[in-house]
């Protein structure tokens, strides 16, 4: 369990439309710590933190970190990706869906996406807001973006303040690229 820098940088693009989030419900996938999450929530959204059903320790770590921001109401679910569960198929309709750094290991991206891609046309309104960290030319998710008919638009980091080395008084740790995307269905 660590705080990757995506989760930082999602976290300040959410802080940043924190007016948007009143009385929205937010969906984190593979919440981890679940910062972006938390955060949400802290700004009047309905959260939902979601981590891989076959990971306890995660979802528990999930739900110790609601007890320790004061945040008795945020629900936790365990939501595998390229799984349709009945987690999955229970959620309420959604207006945002989170995910930093769910682009981790190219295996899972096209679960991912297929995730991503379920949720948008149950929920056509949706966005899915994500950031990811740029480990090798050599992973794209451009071509499984358009077999599952996702268009997505690119928001440079200054825009919400963070193109910085150092974000919520803190050094992010390593080298990094970060990138931020808000995805939507084409069809919606």
């Amino acid at each position: 369990m660590h705080v990757w820098p995506c989760a930082v940088v999602l976290a300040q693009y959410v802080w940043t439309h924190r007016e948007e989030l009143t009385h929205k419900t937010v969906l984190e996938l593979g919440a981890g710590v679940s910062l972006p999450g938390v955060v949400a929530a802290k700004c009047g959204a309905q959260v939902i933190l979601s981590d891989s059903a076959e990971l306890p320790l995660c979802l528990e770590n999930c739900r110790r970190t609601c007890e320790v921001n004061e945040l008795p109401n945020v629900l936790v679910v365990g939501i595998t990706w390229g799984e349709v569960s009945p987690d999955l198929l229970l959620l309420p309709p959604l207006d945002i869906i989170l995910g930093s750094d769910v682009f981790y290991e190219p295996e899972d991206f096209e679960n991912v996406l297929m995730t991503i891609s379920f949720l948008l046309r149950k929920n056509p309104k949706a966005q899915f807001w994500t950031t990811y960290q740029e480990r090798s030319a050599d992973w794209s998710i451009e071509a499984l973006l358009h077999k599952w008919n996702l268009k997505c638009l690119n928001i440079p980091l200054e825009k919400f303040h963070a193109n910085k080395d150092q974000l919520a008084g803190s050094t992010l740790p390593g080298s990094h690229t970060v990138q931020m995307i808000i995805t939507e269905d084409k069809e919606s």
